[in-house]
């Protein structure tokens, strides 16, 4: 079914793939928020390509999520490569026929004093967290803009919004972008049957969190936040998955904030 409600007139292949499921690329699948993503979209019936330059881990969760690789595959990803994004499009549609969503999840930071930022930090932060977004949304959202129906699912943060707080300002300024990124393509695409949304995670109970932050400090970040706890990631990946349903179509440009209440709008 296209964005507008109405099925798109399909050939015989197109048929016997879409009968399979939908397909969905997710990058930064290795681990943390990218790993619980592709896990929610397979278990809800899509067809998952999980990629990262991380090979190895993405590959053994591809064999968890399907040992005879029919609704699971692996690619090798470095989302600051747009020619990186341009294979991984042609891989899916080789091997399935077709690709339905994209969910821009890989990310990187390190927590850095402002004043102590390197050149080479930001760059590399921004072009991890942005220009990703960037190279995904023009190459996945041409392809869907060609096929007449899309879903794009931009992960941004609570630190694009409110500056953050256990992260460096170069992340926090890349998740900025992201989210007007989100806007910028959601307008251009929104007649071509694709939607575009951001979704703003506050702190998450993942690995990286713990890692990345110190014991004392997490729990001075967790009696910070209005609801006590850190967030869940299986949520965000409902999320997520609602943005890329058939019926979405009149949600686009938007941004779904789950912060426990740190940032109210």
């Amino acid at each position: 079914m296209n964005a507008r409600g109405r099925p798109p007139q399909l050939g015989v292949d197109q048929l016997e793939s879409a009968s399979l499921g939908p397909v969905v690329l997710v990058t930064g699948a290795a681990r943390g928020m990218g790993e619980v993503i592709a896990t929610r979209f397979h278990s809800a019936g899509y067809r998952v390509a999980v990629s990262d330059i991380a090979f190895d881990a993405v590959e053994a969760l591809a064999k968890r999520l399907s040992a005879d690789g029919s609704t699971a595959m692996a690619l090798s990803l470095d989302v600051c490569k747009k020619s990186d994004f341009e294979d991984a499009r042609d891989a899916i549609v080789d091997a399935w026929g077709q690709v339905d969503a994209l969910v821009n999840n890989a990310g990187a930071s390190k927590v850095v004093p402002v004043m102590e930022i390197t050149s080479e930090a930001f760059d590399f932060v921004v072009n991890v967290n942005l220009r990703s977004v960037l190279f995904g949304c023009q190459v996945f959202g041409a392809y869907f803009a060609e096929a007449g129906v899309g879903r794009i699912v931009n992960v941004a943060s609570l630190a694009g919004q409110n500056g953050g707080s256990a992260t460096g300002a170069h992340y926090a300024a890349a998740k900025g972008g992201v989210l007007t990124l989100t806007k910028v393509f959601a307008r251009d695409l929104a007649s071509k049957g694709v939607t575009v949304n951001a979704i703003s995670p506050g702190p998450m109970d993942l690995p990286i969190v713990h890692e990345s932050v110190a014991a004392s400090d997490l729990a001075r970040v967790i009696s910070n936040i209005p609801v006590g706890q850190l967030g869940s990631a299986e949520y965000v990946a409902d999320v997520a998955l609602l943005m890329c349903g058939e019926n979405a179509f009149f949600a686009t440009g938007a941004c779904w904030d789950v912060n426990g209440g740190l940032f109210m709008r």
